[in-house]
């Protein structure tokens, strides 16, 4: 790519990269054999992460009866997959100031970045996936954009014009970027879950969602990219893309079972849960706003 494959690499090393904490626990729950007492270890070892932990999941979005006081509860009552998860949405979005979060573009995109995730959640238990399973999914689903934020905070005026170019001649966003910036989101995705060390359905997701050729190849990605478009079709948020994809790629509609229409009738009513969707974005900005004001 030349000097665009330079800004690439620049901008990518100049994102942070998580916490040793949260490479331990994505290494220990790799193992289906991970033992709860471990991951509890490395966790207590992080007192940063531990407090986030207890005040996402104590938050509405879980719903708990009973106040969780340490990691070992939180571990019992919620599941070590969950734990991964919470940790894996705590990591990228702490690269994020609160009042960058609070950008319009921003906060469009991440509302509809959870509705992609509660989708996509919704699509893996349709097709078996396990309860557990499917908070992968969930993940997958809420990091699969996140290449726009990269952009969009390293490039605001440029990434600016590409909305624009994109709302204007009614061009998918990752294509307006491409002539902007001479590069898109996905790219920088892809870049960024290599360099987390990210599981293999995120590193998909965040690199592979408009490439349709990956299509069939893995039930995470078929999962994200079907629930980004469901997520767009029916309004929740916005992505910055103006461009709806229709039909669905046939090896996805044969995973999944339906088309597009289909999919959405089975859904049900979903407004419970994005409800749910709308209380975890406020706990996660009442979690970044008291660390702010705790930060020296």
């Amino acid at each position: 790519m030349g000097h665009s494959k330079k800004k690439l690499l620049n901008l990518v090393d100049g994102m942070p990269a998580f916490p040793p904490s949260v490479y331990h626990i994505l290494k220990l729950t790799a193992d289906i054999n991970c033992a709860p007492k471990a991951l509890v270890r490395v966790i207590d070892l992080d007192p940063v992460l531990t407090i986030k932990l207890l005040q996402l999941v104590n938050s509405p979005y879980f719903g708990l009866s009973r106040q969780i006081g340490s990691i070992r509860q939180a571990v019992v009552f919620v599941g070590i997959n969950t734990i991964k998860n919470l940790a894996l949405t705590i990591a990228p979005m702490e690269m994020l100031s609160r009042d960058a979060l609070n950008t319009p573009f921003l906060e469009g995109l991440l509302s509809h970045a959870i509705a992609v995730g509660v989708v996509a959640r919704h699509l893996a238990r349709r097709s078996g996936i396990s309860e557990m399973e499917s908070t992968d999914f969930f993940v997958a689903g809420l990091l699969h954009d996140f290449g726009k934020i990269a952009l969009h905070r390293f490039f605001p005026e440029k990434h600016a014009k590409a909305l624009a170019l994109a709302h204007k001649k009614q061009l998918p966003l990752h294509l307006a970027e491409q002539e902007i910036l001479n590069l898109d989101h996905t790219q920088v995705g892809a870049l960024l879950a290599d360099k987390w060390q990210l599981p293999p359905g995120c590193q998909a997701s965040m690199g592979q969602h408009h490439n349709w050729k990956h299509a069939g190849e893995s039930a995470v990605l078929d999962c994200v990219i079907a629930a980004n478009i469901i997520a767009k079709t029916i309004g929740v948020g916005h992505s910055g893309n103006p461009v709806i994809d229709n039909p669905l790629h046939p090896a996805i509609e044969h995973r999944l079972g339906g088309d597009l229409s289909d999919l959405i009738g089975t859904l049900g009513d979903i407004s419970g849960e994005m409800h749910k969707v709308q209380r975890f974005i406020h706990s996660w900005q009442n979690v970044s706003a008291s660390n702010s004001t705790e930060s020296p």
